[in-house]
């Protein structure tokens, strides 16, 4: 008999359910006897013994349904040592919950803050798997999240919709894409829906040089322009401010976001009427796609594997499309970032898309 304890931490993405029930169907395929305990609401299900008992129908039909049926919620990890309002340790109190039902073992899905918790749970004892779940694709350690296609997708019909408008009204329409400090989700969506111009985090921007792109698309007879830009996108002015300085000035703005801000400056300088679309929550929503469906029921069949085998303490991660074990201590608190000088900027850069450098 394996008793396995089952949690989905951090912000919700596709194919959650699709993870949990490859776990789940190689368990029970295996002929191995389970029970499975679903902490509900992420990590604040374990800490205040919040639970559920899982039936195997349970997963039944839960393939393509997005979200995930545990619940979520974020526990920052910088608090995780600090006691709650009521004087309760946390850490312990996973702990003891974690012992008392008698776990074999922990799986968790969830992205970067996840995975730290997730490493301190093992550092203190626990048998933990992991599954790795992002749009924003930053887990180190693996070349692919699931969410991440799902999300690409979506944003990449947000951009393919705007074309029409942007042609028929002669504007510049600016589409901001989920990322705070990772532009993998923008790089795609942008290249997928032909972009004129995508703006990222990793690669600070020139607002001139932003302006002269579109400018050379007008001398080319073009009527719109598509600019795709994370959230997260930084000028090349406020990259030279100290962490302190720039928090400071994003508190201070005028502008919602850096795409208003970017509007208001193209404006400004080309007279030109410009647009901004924020997509936001959508890309997170709905079901999976067909890649993240399959991609996410291997990484689960592949956890359900280690558990069997009681190789515990690794992220189920994907490398040279390969389906891989990485030690958990090498995964958590590290952000896998886009490479400004990697083959595909410099293939967009060949399709004349500019990053504004």
């Amino acid at each position: 008999m394996k008793r396995i304890g089952m949690l989905t931490s951090g912000g919700d993405c596709q194919a959650l359910n699709a993870a949990m029930r490859g776990v789940v169907k190689s368990l029970i395929f295996s002929g191995e006897q389970i029970e499975i305990y679903g902490f509900l609401n992420g990590y604040q299900g374990l800490i205040y013994g919040n639970y559920r008992m899982l039936d195997v129908s349970d997963f039944s039909g839960i393939l393509t349904r997005g979200g995930t049926i545990l619940g979520s919620s974020r526990t920052p990890f910088k608090t995780i040592r600090q006691p709650d309002e009521n004087g309760l340790d946390k850490v312990e109190s996973m702990k003891h919950n974690y012992f008392k039902l008698n776990l074999d073992c922990l799986v968790i899905l969830g992205g970067n803050g996840t995975h730290k918790t997730a490493n301190l749970l093992r550092e203190e004892g626990l048998n933990v798997i992991t599954l790795p779940k992002t749009i924003d694709n930053d887990l180190w350690g693996t070349d692919m999240t699931f969410g991440f296609q799902s999300a690409v997708d979506i944003a990449t019909n947000a951009i393919d919709c705007i074309h029409t408008t942007a042609d028929s009204h002669s504007r510049v329409f600016i589409v901001e894409v989920m990322g705070h400090k990772v532009g993998f989700l923008t790089l795609n969506a942008g290249v997928a829906s032909g972009a004129d111009i995508i703006l990222l985090p990793e690669i600070p921007y020139d607002i001139d040089k932003v302006v002269e792109a579109i400018d050379a698309r007008k001398k080319r007879g073009s009527r719109f322009t598509i600019i795709a830009v994370a959230e997260g996108a930084i000028s090349k002015e406020d990259a030279k401010l100290s962490k302190k300085e720039y928090k400071k000035k994003l508190k201070e703005a005028t502008h919602p976001s850096v795409s208003y801000r970017l509007a208001d400056e193209i404006y400004k300088k080309t007279g030109q009427e410009v647009r901004v679309t924020v997509p936001g929550h959508m890309q997170r929503g709905g079901g999976p796609c067909a890649y993240d469906r399959v991609f996410a029921s291997r990484l689960g069949a592949e956890a359900g594997k280690l558990i069997l085998q009681g190789k515990y303490g690794f992220m189920v991660g994907y490398k040279n499309r390969e389906v891989v074990k990485v030690p958990l201590e090498e995964v958590a608190g590290k952000l896998k970032m886009v490479d400004p000088n990697s083959s595909i900027i410099k293939e967009a850069k060949m399709l004349g898309i500019s990053f504004g450098d």
